[in-house]
């Protein structure tokens, strides 16, 4: 079943349940695919909706932040509840020793030694580890790597 299929049919689910708040964050992920995929004119695959799920991640973490400083606590608890339910349409992700052996592997490919590197070390990592890990943890461990 593909993940697109999966996220449509928890959404039923939810309907029947007549859970509103897992509902709506759900319709609110298969706009912004449907979205992604009439812009683009194709079809997403699983590959591509991870994305989706991982850029919604990003937005939902930045407003956590900002209504936490706006001491809005029920809005930022609304956004965690949304992060819990894009969270689990996001694969497995790879173990903090997992990325290092990546990174260690990518250093000695690439001899990147120093921050000025840290571009063209990032260039080798990312293929390898876009939607199996947050790649703002991986640009700190490249950078603490480097010595930045």
């Amino acid at each position: 079943m593909s993940l697109k299929v999966q996220i449509s049919d928890d959404m039923k689910a939810a309907m029947r349940a007549k859970d509103s708040a897992r509902l709506s964050a759900l319709r609110l992920l298969l706009a912004a695919i449907k979205q992604r995929e009439v812009d683009d004119r194709i079809e997403l695959d699983d590959a591509a909706v991870v994305a989706v799920v991982d850029k919604m991640l990003k937005q939902r973490r930045d407003s956590v932040a900002q209504y936490e400083a706006a001491q809005r606590f029920d809005l930022a608890s609304a956004e965690r509840f949304e992060i819990d339910v894009l969270t689990a349409y996001k694969p497995a992700g790879l173990s903090t020793e997992q990325i290092t052996t990546i990174i260690d592997t990518a250093v000695a490919t690439t001899g990147a030694s120093t921050p000025a590197d840290m571009g063209k070390l990032m260039a080798a990592i990312k293929p390898q580890l876009a939607g199996k890990a947050d790649m703002t943890e991986v640009s700190r461990l490249v950078k603490s790597r480097l010595g930045n």
